[in-house]
């Protein structure tokens, strides 16, 4: 199947590791033109090399997210690098969690500007770009937004109620900007991944063996079995729906949730 996504410029937030890296890899194997940002050079340095291996190459930004001009900069230089940006996948940000008791004006402030902020920020950023383009040249192809989120804010958890807040925030913002920027053709959906096997997910596998005086390999067993489908998900299958959404395929899909939990979700 044809994605038509070969030439298209598309930059990643959060692109130098987990679902973003996996994103990053994806576009980049369809022929796309890939710049991925992070504020860790190091880690940016790491994805480069890998990326590398496999023939592909993509323009590096370090930039701190949380900041609404830094959001900005980093469009304007990836445009710079690569021309005006016609996907942008946000998979930057992740807040931490918090026993409720502990649980204050603080940490709620932390879990927006850890996690909408760095989302929001770059979002504004390129639509602003992509509506400006499509004004001054109607024929030009609209562009795509895909939000990579995550369940939390769709199911509560006691320990993630600050971080499911600002996912839920942005459920809402995906909906609303998709429905505001539809009459120019522009697509914004997310993605509510579950549990999926990135580093994050490593460490806390890591915690889980330590607490339950087990090896890693059996926390890991005891975490899937609670998944209907038997197993956590693989980055790479985040970034194929990804894919999917951001290519002319999808191109009557905006306004959507895509929840990849394997069906973990409680019914209601």
């Amino acid at each position: 199947m044809d994605l038509g996504l070969a030439g298209k410029i598309v930059l990643i937030t959060g692109g130098s590791k987990g679902i973003g890296f996996a994103c990053a890899r994806a576009f980049a194997a369809e022929g796309a033109r890939v710049a991925i940002v992070s504020r860790d050079p190091a880690n940016l340095a790491r994805a480069r090399e890998e990326l590398a291996k496999d023939g592909f190459h993509v323009h590096l930004a370090r930039a701190d997210l949380h900041e609404a001009h830094s959001a900005q900069d980093v469009v304007e230089e990836a445009t710079g690098a690569l021309g005006p940006i016609d996907i942008l996948v946000n998979c930057a940000g992740a807040a931490k969690r918090y026993d409720p008791d502990l649980l204050d004006a603080a940490g709620y402030k932390a879990a927006m500007e850890a996690k909408y902020f760095p989302c929001i920020y770059p979002q504004q950023a390129v639509l602003k770009q992509m509506a400006e383009r499509l004004k001054a040249n109607p024929k030009a192809e609209p562009g795509a937004v895909v939000n990579i989120i995550g369940m939390g804010g769709k199911f509560a958890s006691d320990i993630h109620i600050a971080g499911g807040a600002a996912n839920a925030a942005l459920m809402l913002a995906t909906v609303g900007l998709a429905h505001h920027y539809a009459k120019l053709g522009i697509r914004i959906n997310a993605i509510n991944p579950g549990a999926t096997l990135t580093e994050r997910v490593e460490e806390s596998l890591a915690l889980e063996a330590q607490r339950l005086g087990v090896t890693r390999d059996e926390a890991l067993a005891q975490s899937q079995a609670k998944v209907p489908l038997g197993r956590y998900a693989k980055p790479e299958e985040i970034a194929d729906v990804a894919l999917f959404l951001a290519s002319r395929r999808a191109s009557y899909v905006s306004g959507a949730i895509i929840p990849m939990d394997g069906v973990s979700a409680p019914l209601i």
